[in-house]
C-alpha cells in the first residue's frame, strides 16, 4: 500500500501532497521536512530507495521535481518505480513535455490525474489511454459547464436590463 505521494522540487518546494493514511498536520509537515532533506542530500548515483521509520521510501527524479511514494517495507519497489514512471508518462501525454510550472498552474489536473490512478494507495488503472481519455472527458464537460454558464449570464444580464 502506498501511505503518501511528494512531489518535491530540488529547492524543497512541495508541489503535491497526496496522504492515504492519516498523519495530522504537524505530522505531514515534519514529514515532509525530513524526507525532503534525506532525498534532496541523496547522491544521484545512490539507489531509489530509502529505509525511513519501518517503511521504504522510493522516489526517482524527473528533471528538477522529486516523485516520492512511501510503502510498506514488503512491497515491490520496482513495482512502485512504475507507477511512478506511469504516472510521469500521463502527465507527458496530458500536458505535452511536463514540467514544473504545468504542475504549478494546473495542480488540480495533477490531482485529479493521481486519482485516476490511485485509490486509497493501491493502484486503479494501468492503462494510459483509459486514464488519458477520462481526464479530457472530465475536460470537455467542464468546457460545456463554462459555456452554458456564460450564456446564462449573459443571458440574465439581458433580462436584468
Amino acid at each position: 500500500m502506498i501511505h503518501f505521494v511528494l512531489l518535491v522540487s530540488r529547492q524543497g518546494k512541495v508541489r503535491l501532497a497526496k496522504w492515504y493514511s492519516p498523519y495530522t498536520l504537524s505530522e505531514r509537515s515534519k514529514v515532509i521536512r525530513e524526507l525532503s532533506g534525506i532525498i534532496l542530500n541523496r547522491g544521484p548515483k545512490l539507489c531509489n530507495f530509502v529505509e525511513w521509520r519501518g517503511f521504504r521510501v522510493v522516489y526517482r527524479r524527473y528533471a528538477g521535481l522529486y516523485f516520492c511514494m512511501c510503502v510498506d517495507e514488503k512491497d515491490n519497489e520496482l513495482e512502485v518505480l512504475d507507477i511512478i514512471h506511469h504516472y510521469v508518462e500521463i502527465l507527458d501525454r496530458y500536458f505535452g513535455s511536463v514540467c514544473e510550472l504545468d504542475l504549478i498552474f494546473n495542480f488540480h489536473k495533477a490531482y485529479y490525474i493521481l486519482d485516476e490512478i490511485l485509490i486509497a494507495g493501491e493502484l486503479q488503472e494501468s492503462s494510459k489511454r483509459s486514464v488519458i481519455r477520462l481526464v479530457c472527458t472530465h475536460d470537455s464537460l467542464v468546457e460545456t459547464a463554462k459555456e452554458q454558464a456564460n450564456s446564462l449570464s449573459s443571458v440574465i444580464a439581458q433580462v436584468t436590463k
